[in-house]
């Protein structure tokens, strides 16, 4: 593994269990200036994920961001069981800060059955080999919203971008962006004891990170990081498909149908190499233009 994956995989999604039900969770050492969205979907999904047997997977997740999250401060995750059926078992989530929700989420899980079947063909996209990583370009110290000292982050995942890119400085770019996504490093085998749920939260993290450029892309140059625009997320949901790994390469295909009223709406579907869909993303973000 990197160093940064280690420290997600062995720390930031290895929480604490403070009491039933309630488990603590802290951010990286290297932290941005608000918790990144990712990070607490993953950590939420990680205290469900706990309280439900071992024969069922989730399926879906439903999440909202509340406020904004103090990465220098542990986050207390609260584990309401809702519902334990015989095919599906239902988990509420709250996120609690400072006294406060920060962030609340749904997740249901199904123990595994034969059905109908069909899936949206992935599209014919190049390869990751030899395509731009995310973190290839410096960060300019003028770029605050990025981290709390100006340098680009490490992070656990080796991101490849297809189109463009968030330094692509061109215009006239179209609300889509498809990304190669994986974690940085190899991680535990799914058959592994809770192998199936990491990869689960590997990718929810992974899923918060590059979706909002696509309703971004076509308004400001630099995209997601750029200095006039300020985004946050509002909601995120997920909907796990068929069985992958999270340290193999996976196709982000992300579109924004809509952006407007300070809000920008991106839709995402995630391939294996082989065509695979594997799992779905929606999200809403605030997208705000920066004082001058």
């Amino acid at each position: 593994m990197s160093e940064a994956l280690d420290e997600l995989v062995g720390d930031v999604l290895d929480l604490e269990d403070i009491e039933r039900d309630i488990f603590r969770g802290r951010s990286p050492r290297e932290s941005l200036l608000r918790v990144f969205g990712g990070q607490v979907a993953g950590q939420a999904m990680v205290a469900a994920g706990r309280t439900v047997d071992a024969d069922r997977d989730v399926h879906s997740l439903h999440g909202y961001f509340l406020r904004p999250g103090d990465p220098f401060a542990p986050i207390v995750y609260e584990v309401d069981r809702a519902r334990d059926g015989r095919s599906f078992t239902t988990r509420r989530v709250t996120a609690v800060q400072h006294g406060e929700t920060i962030f609340t989420m749904s997740a249901s899980f199904q123990r595994a059955e034969e059905g109908v079947e069909h899936q949206a063909p992935m599209p014919d996209t190049p390869g990751p080999d030899g395509l731009p990583r995310r973190d290839m370009p410096p960060v300019p110290p003028d770029r605050p919203a990025w981290t709390t000292t100006g340098k680009a982050l490490t992070w656990p995942l080796d991101v490849r971008y297809v189109d463009h890119a968030p330094w692509d400085e061109s215009t006239h770019r179209p609300p889509r962006n498809r990304v190669w996504i994986r974690a940085d490093g190899k991680l535990p085998d799914p058959s592994e004891p809770g192998g199936r749920l990491l990869h689960v939260c590997v990718l929810t993290y992974a899923s918060d990170l590059t979706l909002l450029e696509a309703a971004v892309f076509p308004h400001v140059k630099g995209g997601a990081g750029a200095r006039d625009v300020s985004l946050a997320s509002l909601d995120h949901a997920m909907w796990f498909h068929r069985p992958f790994r999270a340290d193999e390469w996976l196709l982000y295909v992300q579109e924004s149908p809509n952006a407007g009223g300070g809000r920008g709406l991106a839709t995402g579907r995630l391939y294996r190499d082989d065509g695979t869909l594997v799992a779905s993303v929606v999200q809403e973000g605030l997208i705000r233009r920066r004082e001058p």
